[in-house]
């Protein structure tokens, strides 16, 4: 005698499958049924009002604000000469560290006792602790280096 090809685990994806298709024809005919009692038709639509909230009316087209495109700015406005300060970009400080062999130091500034890095790529002159430099600022991956760094005699 030859066994059923039918599965215990077939059996309960059909019933499953069947169940699903049932459940998914009641929620349509419920649909169908609100619709019918409330008289709504299609597709019911959102609209975006002037302030940017959703809303079930369309907008006043009074209420619309029409921009120019030119007056949309992206970027930093820029300042007035006026307004702007000379800063010299060259500074002035000490040198508290700085080993030869490893190849980077550290310089204190004068003005305002911030402590700098400094690697002997972006040195000038040859350089040693306690000497009197100039220096200018870059932006590096930990913070600002001093570059350009020459001895003031």
């Amino acid at each position: 005698m030859a066994k059923s090809q039918q599965t215990f685990n077939k059996s309960e994806k059909e019933k499953k499958r069947l169940k699903k298709r049932e459940d998914k024809r009641k929620k349509m005919e419920a649909r169908k049924a609100a619709a019918k009692e409330h008289g709504k038709k299609g597709i019911e639509f959102a609209y975006v009002d002037h302030n940017g909230h959703l809303t079930d009316t369309p907008p006043d087209p009074s209420k619309k604000v029409i921009i120019d495109a030119e007056s949309i700015e992206i970027s930093i406005p820029k300042t007035l000469e006026s307004d702007r300060e000379e800063v010299d970009p060259v500074r002035k400080g000490s040198v508290s560290f700085f080993d030869t062999s490893k190849g980077f130091g550290f310089i204190i500034d004068s003005e305002n006792s911030e402590k700098y890095f400094c690697h002997v790529s972006g040195l000038i002159d040859e350089i040693s602790e306690n000497d009197k430099v100039s220096f200018e600022l870059e932006r590096g991956m930990k913070g600002m280096n001093a570059v350009k760094v020459t001895l003031i005699k």
